[in-house]
């Protein structure tokens, strides 16, 4: 990030952007309004001239238990998806964390920059910004300081005083931005799984959690031991013979073991239990990959729905150096991994350079991905001081197996935000919110809420 601190990120908010709210619903419990902003495209040019813009949009949800008096009352909940990439929930009805929330806050649901709604980000539109030079340049504005910047514009826009954050996964790296650069805008921060290192390299992500994905493998063979040998079964299988997703893409070993990513939860990990029984089909040719498993692998290993996850995913550890393809390069210390290992271990959600030539939808992106992993001058995503001398409410849960937001890691950052207090569980992992949101959340806030007592 180019600005100097909280003080520049503030101003640059101002004055408050162009909003529009297009619909309004009510149905199974809650009201909904669809709002849309325009906000600068590069918040940070120093110089206070307009520039291009792009949409953001964010649904607010109310529970339809307040009126709509009470509920204009109401304090704001921001939620940052996890991501990069993915677009906010949909709730088909208040439940879990949201039910919770709802109960006292007006939730605001954002489309983070390029996902959803929000001027999104494919293999279509990227080419409109030029050549590929042009198509990094363009991204560079997709981190978690423009989105921080985007969320100091909307609170500003809406009218709010400092609101309440809660972070998901990535949503937690955000959260820590908006505390290093723009704690005047936070009444209290919530984050679950997502405590991101504050310094770098990369590599050391990825040197940590390949290890706790791999004692993952190891929980998860233990307990459905069949599934080793399904595992192996279909490598081999990919190896010998060519098949192919709806899509048209190869599924070759590398994109199969992509389903380890069902490990990293309790909600689903016995969901690929149920995946692998359904792999193998008899056909006049022999034994082929069933038409059901190939559509359900698809839908797990195509980024179709977010490119942008692939092609940012390594920048959020970018900071002043390059990330250059580090879960590639860790990869080699780890030859269990290799798609070419006789009992290949299911990998988590690391991003490699394959990813590029082997997705349909990603293959137009190559050279954008290999500019960005070639990127030296990413600016810092947070402000050590600042958070060193945090005055703002916060509380995070750390899951001690996490196989993506590394819990040592995790408790380093902790360590380094003043005040910050960590609820640290072995019953959750990082889908956390989605087996015990209502309680997780309860928690968190009770946590930040004793602060102030």
């Amino acid at each position: 990030m180019t600005g100097s601190g909280a003080a520049d990120l503030l101003e640059a908010a101002r004055p408050p952007v162009p909003h529009t709210v297009k619909a309004r619903h009510e149905y199974r419990g809650m009201r909904t309004a669809e709002h849309y902003f325009e906000v600068p495209l590069d918040h940070f040019t120093g110089d206070g001239t307009p520039g291009e813009t792009i949409t953001v949009f964010a649904r607010e949800y109310v529970s339809a238990d307040h009126s709509e008096e009470e509920a204009a009352r109401l304090p704001w909940l921001l939620y940052l998806q996890g991501g990069p990439g993915g677009r906010g929930n949909r709730f088909p009805s208040l439940g879990g964390w949201s039910k919770a929330a709802a109960k006292d806050f007006r939730i605001l649901m954002l489309d983070q920059r390029g996902t959803g709604l929000s001027s999104a980000i494919d293999r279509n539109t990227l080419p409109l910004r030029g050549n590929d030079a042009d198509q990094v340049e363009y991204l560079t504005h997709f981190r978690a300081d423009s989105i921080v910047a985007d969320a100091e514009a909307i609170r500003l826009a809406l009218g709010s005083g400092p609101w309440t954050v809660y972070g998901q996964s990535y949503g937690g790296f955000c959260a820590l931005s908006y505390l290093s650069f723009a704690p005047e805008g936070l009444r209290e921060v919530l984050i679950t799984g997502g405590l991101a290192p504050l310094t770098g390299p990369a590599d050391r992500v990825y040197q940590a959690t390949f290890q706790r994905v791999a004692a993952r493998n190891a929980e998860y063979f233990a307990r459905y031991p069949e599934d080793r040998a399904a595992v192996t079964r279909i490598a081999r299988h990919l190896r010998d013979t060519e098949e192919f997703l709806p899509d048209g893409g190869r599924l070759t070993v590398e994109r199969f073991q992509m389903v380890g990513s069902f490990l990293g939860g309790n909600t689903r990990v016995d969901a690929l239990h149920h995946l692998l029984e359904d792999a193998f089909v008899g056909t006049p040719g022999g034994e082929r990959l069933s038409d059901a498993f190939l559509e359900q692998v698809r839908g797990l290993v195509s980024r179709s729905a977010n490119p942008l996850y692939a092609l940012m995913h390594e920048s959020i550890y970018g900071q002043g150096e390059p990330t250059d393809w580090a879960a590639w390069r860790v990869l080699q210390d780890f030859p269990e991994f290799s798609p070419e290992a006789p009992e290949p271990l299911l990998t988590g959600e690391m991003v490699y350079p394959w990813y590029f030539e082997q997705d349909p939808a990603l293959r137009p992106l190559q050279n954008v991905a290999l500019l960005l992993a070639e990127k030296d001058d990413w600016p810092a995503l947070y402000d050590p001081e600042q958070l060193a001398r945090n005055t703002v409410p916060a509380a995070a849960a750390v899951y001690s197996e996490d196989i993506y937001v590394d819990r040592e890691l995790s408790l380093e950052t902790a360590a380094a935000v003043r005040g910050l207090q960590v609820w640290e569980s072995a019953d959750f992992h990082h889908d956390g919110i989605a087996d015990d949101g209502e309680g997780i959340f309860a928690r968190l806030l009770g946590l930040t809420r004793s602060v102030r007592r």
